[in-house]
């Protein structure tokens, strides 16, 4: 079992690649077609997993993978099980800007506020970002591809502008009110 690391490949011109690791796969298809859609200036390979490690039969053929973007649905605990599962096959080099942590049903009054603190807690002790998304509507799907497109291009090398972490940051902030976030 090797650990995923983005410094063993060269990256490719202009070329970007994004993987995108859910274990139930509702949300995997439609924000990687909005990733492949919305992108004009550079190409962008989307890759789809339901967990980590990735397998080693086509690690040669496999690209580099520029940002890994672990979705979680906050309806399921097998999902947010199986993040944390996968977390264990990166590269500690992962950690410095190429995780991405996606939220689904955040909203919903069925979800626990504890569960989102759990993904809280764990983006944050891997200083990874969170993003909250709306993945029920067209205008949700296409707002998190854009949000990703941006952190992509930034973790790929390819942004244009100097983006700055504070610019960095209000990307990812989660906005769904909490009572955790008055403490």
């Amino acid at each position: 079992m090797a650990l995923l690391t983005p410094y063993s490949k060269t990256p490719e011109l202009n070329t970007a690649t994004i993987l995108l690791v859910e274990n139930e796969e509702q949300f995997q298809g439609s924000l990687a077609d909005a990733l492949v859609q919305r992108e004009k200036d550079i190409n962008v390979n989307v890759r789809l997993a339901r967990k980590l490690p990735l397998p080693v039969e086509n690690g040669e053929t496999r690209p580099r993978i520029d940002l890994v973007v672990f979705i979680v649905n906050l309806l399921s605990e097998q999902s947010l099980h199986a993040v944390e599962n996968s977390l264990n096959h990166l590269g500690s080099d992962y950690y410095l800007g190429k995780v991405c942590f996606v939220v689904t049903s955040a909203r919903c009054g069925a979800v626990s506020q504890e569960r989102l603190l759990n993904v809280r807690t764990l983006a944050a002790s891997h200083r990874c970002p969170v993003i909250c998304a709306e993945h029920q509507t067209e205008d949700g799907v296409t707002m998190a591809a854009m949000r990703l497109l941006t952190i992509l291009k930034v973790s790929a090398g390819l942004s244009p502008i100097p983006t700055t972490a504070l610019y960095l940051s209000t990307l990812t902030r989660c906005t769904v009110p909490s009572d955790f976030d008055e403490d």
